[in-house]
């Protein structure tokens, strides 16, 4: 070890996200390639539950039933659809939007990663249930679904699916969502890095970096 080396900073990463937001997907990764960049810098990352559809039922809805209350119709969907899937290749993400079969409320799925924390996955398993509805198309309403994913990241199925059995974190979800709300976040995704600095939207990575180094400078002067 290099004891001349200076410290690297350390800053603290929220990410707000709905995991059946398409655009949190995206944004996740141009977040992700943006740290890999910057060896420098240490981060402490934590996954905020947000609720684009508070009011879902827990057993979710057909497609397209979703499709028209959400957009008015297939048409406009399609539309939407087909421009967040050119803009997902160039990221590396595979959009199968035509395999979504049911819209699950996400309530469970945010269980999911708040219990993943607890054993460091939580980053693996955002990551592992964005792909799972977005590129396969299943239901991550699911308990079955979801202690399967549970499983493939390296936690145990068995616990996992006793975890979303019952209710335990479903008032933190609500909660920290209306949190969310009083912070001024409408919209997701959105980082809030460092406690202070909080950018919407999948942005670029060049502008995530921007800010990183914005909050890096605040802490080498603390």
């Amino acid at each position: 070890m290099n004891v001349l080396a200076p410290a690297r900073a350390r800053l603290s990463v929220e990410i707000v996200h709905d995991l059946v937001c398409p655009w949190c997907f995206l944004g996740v990764r141009r977040l992700t390639r943006t740290l890999r960049r910057r060896p420098d810098l240490l981060f402490d990352l934590s996954w905020r539950p947000f609720l684009l559809n508070p009011d879902m039922p827990r057993a979710g809805m057909p497609r397209p039933d979703y499709v028209i209350r959400k957009f008015g119709g297939e048409d406009r969907a399609r539309r939407l659809y087909a421009s967040i899937t050119e803009i997902g290749r160039v990221e590396g993400v595979q959009f199968r939007f035509d395999r979504i079969r049911r819209t699950p409320s996400s309530v469970d799925a945010h269980r999911l990663v708040r219990w993943a924390a607890r054993f460091g996955r939580a980053s693996e398993t955002a990551e592992a249930l964005f792909s799972a509805h977005f590129t396969d198309g299943l239901d991550i309403g699911d308990t079955e679904v979801l202690a399967a994913i549970g499983h493939a990241v390296g936690l145990d199925a068995a616990a996992a699916r006793r975890h979303l059995a019952g209710d335990e974190g479903v008032d933190v979800i609500h909660a920290d969502n209306l949190r969310a709300h009083r912070l001024g976040i409408n919209g997701v995704p959105c980082f809030v890095i460092a406690g202070r600095h909080a950018i919407a939207g999948a942005q670029e990575p060049e502008v995530i970096e921007r800010l990183l180094d914005v909050a890096a400078v605040e802490a080498a002067d603390i």
